[in-house]
């Protein structure tokens, strides 16, 4: 019997996959000449054939990936996450808005204009506020 025979038959009677198991090079012409499940057994028993521990998944991935983003760390759907980030950057521009406005910089009427833009989501972040709002500086028509 071919040794790939015995194996798929080794395989099932240890009931474990066939890359489990294991054929002693040293002996592989008793192997050939196994010609029934028995025969096989007789092998298994006296240990010409052997099985192999399982292999485990590598943990390399995991240890390269940085920890606490999993699931289990979040706190609502991601639309919702969304929304917690856009809310901070919101507020961060409407007191930076405020605080331009109490120092005289910008205008009432441009510090309403401005505090709009910054509801409808025209500015990322503080500094392209205040980008915007030296570019109308220079242009004259800020304050």
């Amino acid at each position: 019997m071919s040794i790939k025979t015995v194996r798929r038959l080794a395989a099932d009677i240890m009931k474990v996959g066939e890359s489990r198991i294991w054929i002693d090079p040293a002996r592989i012409g008793e192997v050939e000449d196994a010609v029934t499940r028995a025969d096989v057994r007789r092998l298994i028993k006296s240990g010409v054939i052997r099985e192999r521990p399982p292999s485990t998944p590598s943990r390399g991935r995991v240890r390269k990936r940085s920890g606490g983003r999993g699931p289990g760390s979040r706190k609502g759907a991601k639309g919702a996450r969304m929304t917690v980030t856009w809310v901070e950057k919101v507020r961060a521009q409407r007191r930076l808005l405020k605080q331009l406005r109490d120092k005289g910089v910008v205008s009432r009427r441009l510090y309403r204009r401005l505090y709009l833009m910054v509801k409808g989501g025209a500015f990322s972040s503080r500094r392209v506020l205040m980008n915007y709002v030296a570019s109308l500086k220079e242009r004259g028509e800020a304050a």
